[in-house]
């Protein structure tokens, strides 16, 4: 395997981007799901190669060859047999769950969450006048787990269920047994299945991502499934994603619910993500494994110098959910950004409240532990 750099520190700053724009300059950023790694070279060269090329149309329905690709990939990583038509492009993965609930749902509908969850997910209710119905998971001291019961009982008389898999913030996978019990809800229930499988790719160890529609047939058929390689390959300001929908009516009312909002997807991210999913794997592995350290690295000086922070463990995702209630901060965003100069993200927009907030790891080391030597160093001074 060729050697990758995710330990050069980078200067974002030279560029227009909003992880490091938000913050004044003495602010360490680590809060949206936007990695502090260069692309993967062989990203790189296919744009190179692509700008190449003076003209930049639209991307229309998008390549056959990326269409096989990711069918290809689905099989390979996930034993889930989908026709290259099952493919719709998309700018992103929050249109497209946007565009599957102006599809699939009425005003007044109800539509299922859980929390805490990726803010976007939880304001999409608003945005269709739906009632939203929230189904928290367990605590971090519980285990971050999915409460069954509360969840299947709540998916009753449900339009939608908009699911994060793997799970933002709390980074935790679905098992089968628990997927097999929310699909079997849903159907029961006719309930349509948003999944938002963004961070399908980020997954640690013995942990296993398995998509929703995977498990059956039947279940494809009820099931939009939303992907990108935005956030494994960290392009996400390239603005492409893709719905995956086997039923050919759940796929057509899909497209017809566009209404002019969104133009299919970026021309330059059609080739980006080509790339990623043909020639990205050794660039991803490698990525996986630096995560991986990042992660045992954050929790093992959490636990020695700032125990009174509940974590668990991410199985997916470089996302950390930081439980401190134990520090009695007040605001826990707000005491960090004031006295650490650390941004995180903070748990009221997740649906939680203001003693959690999100960390992201996916940063070179040094960046790592420097945020974690502003905690520790603020937490001192109180």
């Amino acid at each position: 395997m060729a050697a990758h750099d995710f330990d050069t520190v980078i200067d974002r700053r030279q560029v227009p981007t909003s992880k490091w724009d938000r913050y004044p300059q003495g602010v360490l950023p680590m809060w949206v799901a936007d990695m502090d790694f260069p692309v993967a070279e062989p990203i790189a060269a296919a744009l190179r190669d692509r700008l190449d090329h003076p003209v930049f149309g639209y991307g229309g329905p998008g390549p056959a060859s990326l269409r096989d690709a990711i069918t290809s990939d689905m099989l390979d990583l996930y034993g889930w047999s989908i026709s290259p038509a099952d493919v719709v492009f998309l700018p992103g993965v929050v249109p497209g769950f946007n565009q599957a609930l102006k599809a699939f749902t009425q005003p007044g509908n109800r539509l299922v969450v859980e929390t805490p969850v990726y803010p976007p997910i939880l304001a999409a209710a608003g945005n269709w006048d739906l009632t939203r119905i929230d189904v928290p998971l367990l605590s971090v001291e519980q285990g971050s787990g999915v409460d069954l019961d509360r969840l299947t009982g709540a998916l009753a008389d449900t339009a939608a269920f908009l699911l994060c898999n793997p799970h933002n913030p709390t980074g935790r996978t679905r098992t089968r047994s628990e997927l097999e019990a929310i699909a079997k809800a849903c159907l029961a229930s006719g309930t349509v299945i948003i999944s938002d499988e963004i961070h399908c790719d980020i997954v640690y160890g013995g942990a296993k991502h398995l998509p929703i529609a995977s498990l059956s047939p039947e279940v494809a058929s009820r099931t939009i499934t939303l992907m990108a390689a935005s956030k494994t390959y960290n392009i996400a300001g390239l603005k492409t994603a893709y719905a995956i929908i086997p039923d050919a009516e759940l796929r057509r009312r899909f497209i017809a619910a566009n209404l002019g909002m969104s133009e299919g997807a970026n021309v330059l991210g059609l080739v980006a993500t080509e790339a990623a999913l043909r020639h990205g794997r050794p660039w991803k592995q490698a990525l996986l494994a630096y995560l991986e350290a990042n992660r045992d690295h954050l929790i093992a000086r959490l636990q020695r110098e700032i125990p009174e922070i509940r974590i668990n463990a991410p199985e997916a995702t470089y996302l950390a959910w930081l439980d401190c209630t134990a520090l009695d901060l007040g605001d826990a965003y707000r005491f960090f950004l004031d006295k650490a100069k650390v941004a995180f993200n903070p748990g009221p927009s997740f649906g939680s409240d203001d003693h959690h907030v999100r960390l992201n790891f996916g940063c070179p080391r040094s960046l790592l532990d420097e945020g974690i030597d502003r905690m520790v160093k603020a937490l001192s001074q109180r």
